[in-house]
């Protein structure tokens, strides 16, 4: 698990961003840098959004990272206007007009 620049070694931590089959994209969460690494290179069972430190799943800074996500989201939603329903089917398309 060592391999590959020691898989959030050094007290630095790693977000999964993608698991690929064979490959995984995470982001340095000290720099924000994103970088390529080989999967195996992660801790088994490890999922996309989670954090590993010193090679190991953080559950804690998985969860409080998660949570931060979840609050930004909450504060920059746009209320629904009333009346508006986003979960009716629409008869038009964005391109209806176009299509024609």
């Amino acid at each position: 698990m060592a391999g590959i620049g020691g898989v959030g070694g050094a007290g630095g931590a790693l977000q999964v961003e993608l698991l690929e089959g064979a490959r995984a994209e995470v982001v340095d969460l000290d720099t924000g840098q994103v970088r390529g690494m080989a999967r195996c290179a992660l801790p088994r069972g490890v999922r996309e959004g989670d954090v590993v430190v010193d090679g190991r799943l953080d559950a804690e800074r998985t969860a409080r990272l998660a949570e931060e996500v979840r609050a930004l989201r909450a504060r920059l939603a746009v209320p629904v206007a009333g009346g508006l329903d986003l979960a009716a089917p629409s008869r038009l398309g964005l391109n209806s007009r176009r299509e024609r």
